[in-house]
């Protein structure tokens, strides 16, 4: 039989809120977190709008000693396993410690981390680590730092597939999950909001250039220009249902399916994989589209890369078959951490019985999207569908419904 995987802890940094609550509040309300940029001078880029997450203070969550080994990226996912630990009723001090593992994404390695030891380099030449060698090693550090903090040594590993790792990572845990291990922390946070990490950004040319933060990300409208890059995401606690439902503990839904795709190179007159990748994730779950409540969109906010999203979906559930969300717009696009915080947002729908809104969008008739706009919309949502796509052709879709 196969084991269900379950989440039972969330643990939410997002541009619009700290912590899940805040977080959830704000969403539903249709409040935004994006604005000027305040974490450097961001004056002389083109791109100048970002979600940050606020109020934020390391100091607060975390014991003086880490700070200087560690960045913001770290810190803010530190702080949020703790409140997903927390969340799920779950002591690791309690639990064998090569019981619990940890699965993470991200999207590039640490930017912030980067420019401080290319910092170093400018200043000390060769006493330091190459700019290279401090990359990789960051890639690990992340769930590294998490694992050591919270004494667990089973499995761990970090996905790096850009937004869709977020998703990847999830189901690397629901993996080990069926392989045998009672619990692991995994989703991720990222954080980029640096001047090096913005340069590295812009070369994508996706970034919005727009200086208005109600128009600056406008997934599936006409004047859609690019997406603004924010940091956060979520780290979630998923465990067997088995074990979660013996020990008393809270569950917010099922991690019941998955899918992944690798979009065909430019040019070979092959289709995009994110249909496919839709498909496998709905077989996956046992699921038939009309099953379907929600999908939370990945909404690129690039006209191109909308329209084959739309067109994925319409192939699907068909012509406005599906209410379609993208509370991303609220927070900016978190790279790894944006589809945890998505999949969050489902797993809180689900519980509730709302659909977060899409906000500032005036979706065009030409994508044929029941597009959830401006205001929330009351709804019985049992199975919703979360989609992420990669820089580089990566796609993922996941579906979670909620707990027997």
């Amino acid at each position: 039989m196969t084991v269900k995987t379950v989440v039972t802890g969330l643990g939410v940094a997002a541009p619009n809120g700290l912590g899940t609550r805040d977080y959830w509040a704000a969403t539903q309300a249709g409040k935004s977190g994006i604005g000027r940029i305040t974490r450097f001078d961001a004056e002389q880029y083109p791109s100048r709008l970002a979600g940050e997450v606020p109020g934020f203070v390391a100091e607060d969550h975390l014991p003086g000693r880490l700070l200087p080994q560690t960045d913001r990226m770290t810190r803010i996912a530190l702080a949020a396993t703790g409140w997903a630990l927390a969340d799920a009723g779950v002591d690791p001090k309690e639990l064998p410690e090569y019981d619990m593992g940890v699965i993470t994404a991200s999207s590039s390695g640490g930017f912030e981390f980067g420019q401080r030891e290319l910092q170093k380099l400018w200043g000390q030449g060769s006493e330091y680590v190459s700019a290279y060698q401090s990359f990789a090693w960051f890639y690990a550090v992340n769930s590294g730092q998490i694992s050591i903090r919270n004494g667990m040594k089973g499995p761990s590993g970090v996905l790096v597939s850009d937004q869709a790792g977020g998703l990847d990572a999830v189901a690397q845990a629901r993996r080990h999950i069926r392989k045998g291990t009672p619990l692991i922390v995994t989703g991720a946070i990222d954080a980029s909001v640096c001047p090096w990490g913005w340069v590295a950004q812009m070369a994508g040319g996706r970034l919005s250039t727009s200086d208005d933060p109600a128009r600056g990300f406008l997934p599936f409208d006409e004047d859609a220009g690019g997406h603004v890059a924010g940091e956060g995401g979520a780290i979630l606690i998923v465990e067997a249902a088995e074990s979660a439902r013996a020990r008393g503990a809270k569950v917010y839904g099922e991690i019941a399916g998955y899918g992944a795709t690798i979009d065909p190179r430019p040019g070979s007159g092959r289709q995009p994989g994110l249909r496919k990748a839709i498909e496998l994730a709905l077989a996956d779950a046992g699921a038939a589209p009309a099953e379907v409540d929600v999908v939370f969109a990945d909404a690129a906010g690039i006209v191109e890369l909308d329209r084959i999203e739309a067109e994925a979906i319409g192939a699907v559930f068909g012509p406005n078959g599906v209410p379609v969300t993208a509370p991303k717009t609220m927070t900016g696009r978190l790279y790894s951490g944006g589809a945890p915080l998505d999949l969050t947002a489902a797993l809180l729908a689900i519980g509730e019985g709302i659909i977060p809104p899409t906000v500032n969008v005036e979706p065009s008739p030409g994508y044929e999207l029941d597009l959830v706009v401006s205001r929330p919309r009351a709804a019985e949502v049992r199975t919703a569908l979360v989609l992420a796509r990669g820089h580089g052709g990566f796609n993922s879709a996941m579906v979670v419904r909620a707990a027997d």
